[in-house]
């Protein structure tokens, strides 16, 4: 097996590219609060209401992208806590993903030492932003769970 080799930079995002099983899109469930959740995606955007109900119709839509679109409502009002907490939901949930599946884990530990980056050109807090100068949470979260796995 030839190993491809690994830029200094990884950049992921959309569904077709390289690295597309870094994204929270990406079809890889979790197991949290003791449920199964289809994605991350679904998993964090449910984290944002305390609404029951209003979590279980984002952990029961179909695609990560009807999970999104349910989160971004603003007629269910967020939690209070939200943006105090949603990094380490974040963390917790990427970090879940990637120990229970084999084949993304193995590729976030191929990227070894590369800087992680998620090129969102709409997010300038999980990802890199239109210039290229967000603060790229996600990638951060990828970092820090790949050098816990070294660990392992």
């Amino acid at each position: 097996m030839v190993e491809k080799s690994i830029p200094t930079t990884v950049y992921f995002y959309a569904q077709t590219d390289d690295f597309a099983e870094f994204s929270n899109f990406a079809p890889f469930g979790v197991a949290m609060e003791g449920q199964w959740w289809r994605t991350v995606e679904h998993f964090f955007q449910a984290q944002k209401f305390l609404d029951i109900s209003y979590r279980e119709r984002i952990r029961a839509a179909i695609k990560p992208k009807d999970a999104k679109a349910l989160g971004m409502t603003r007629r269910v009002p967020l939690r209070e806590d939200w943006e105090e907490i949603k990094d380490q939901i974040m963390l917790d949930a990427v970090r879940v993903k990637f120990q229970t599946h084999e084949q993304p884990r193995q590729l976030l530990l191929s990227t070894r030492t590369a800087r992680i980056v998620e090129n969102a050109p709409m997010d300038a807090y999980w990802g890199c932003g239109p210039d290229g100068q967000g603060l790229n949470r996600l990638g951060q979260i990828l970092m820090q769970v790949r050098q816990e796995l070294a660990l392992d």
